[in-house]
Parts: C-alpha cells; structure tokens; sequence
C-alpha cells in the first residue's frame, strides 16, 4: 500500500498558541468556493470602495466572530473582513486579569467557531485547518492591520480569487 504524503505542520513546535499575543488567521472556505460574500468592483471604483455584501454564511460568520470575546474571556477579535471564500482576522489573546481560568488555544477558539458556522447553517463551509502568523511586533501589527483593510480593494487580484487576474498577493 503505497504511504500518503507526509503533511507540512500548521503550527510552530513546541510554541503555546494559548499565550497572551496577537495571531492573523486565515480561514478558506471548502473548495475556495465563494459562500460567504460577494465583492462588486463596478461600483464607481475610481471614487470609492468595492461592494462587498456578506451571504447567508458571511452573515452566520460575521456573527460568531462577533461572539468570540463573549466565549472567551481575555480573547477579542481586533480586525477582521470576510471576504467570498476566506477569512482574515487579528485574534488577541491577553489573560493578564489574573484569573485563573486556563487559556484556550487558538486552535479551539477557530475550531469552536467553525463549529458553530456549521452547525447554524447545516453544512460545513470549511477547508481544513487554517493558516495563522503569529505577530512579533508593532510593524508586523500595523502592515497585517492595513492588509486586512485593504483586501476587498484587492480582490481581483488576490490569490483566492479564482476569477481575478491570477496575480499571487502574498499575505504580510
């Protein structure tokens, strides 16, 4: 029987990713399929920016990572966008309030919510897995911030737009 390839880990070994910092997620919806929000361009582009109206899931979305802070004491989603197959956020964890109520990961924060999009829409929306950078620093912050803000702007050219001009944005 011939051996499957060997996955790339997600994580960085031996790193607690249940300790205060701040994370960029990416999240992919299955297949890159666009379920979550379309993004329109023809909207006056020269003056202002892209239409981007959240779908049914987007919408389901939007509300769980509303809900994150509420699930989890000390964790609070800074920015975020969802975008028509993928999702960007800045997930904080800060658990210096001296409780000591032991720290989620942010493996079972984003698999919590990914739980909650299914179970409220039926299906399950979700690529497995997901892609996270840990933030080192103020710039790192900043540029990641703006990149986030700016996406919709860039849809035509992102990576995930299988639509879009095949162009690779790489990711901050």
């Amino acid at each position: 029987m011939k051996g499957f390839p060997e996955r790339k880990p997600n994580r960085l070994k031996d790193y607690d990713y249940s300790q205060n910092g701040a994370y960029f997620i990416t999240i992919c919806a299955k297949d890159r399929q666009e379920l979550f929000a379309t993004i329109d361009n023809s909207v006056g582009a020269a003056i202002c920016r892209p239409c981007l109206e959240l779908l049914d899931i987007g919408r389901v979305i939007d509300i769980a990572i509303n809900r994150i802070s509420q699930t989890h004491p000390g964790v609070r989603v800074d920015k975020y966008v969802i975008m028509p197959n993928h999702v960007h956020m800045i997930l904080e964890i800060d658990r210096s309030d001296g409780r000591q109520v032991a720290a989620p990961t942010i493996q079972a924060i984003i698999g919590q919510m990914k739980r909650f999009v299914s179970m409220q829409c039926g299906v399950s929306a979700w690529q497995k897995s997901f892609h996270d950078h840990i933030i080192r620093n103020e710039e790192d912050y900043l540029g990641i911030a703006q990149y986030i803000e700016t996406n919709p702007d860039q849809w035509e050219t992102d990576c995930f737009n299988a639509r879009g001009s095949g162009k690779q944005i790489a990711s901050p």
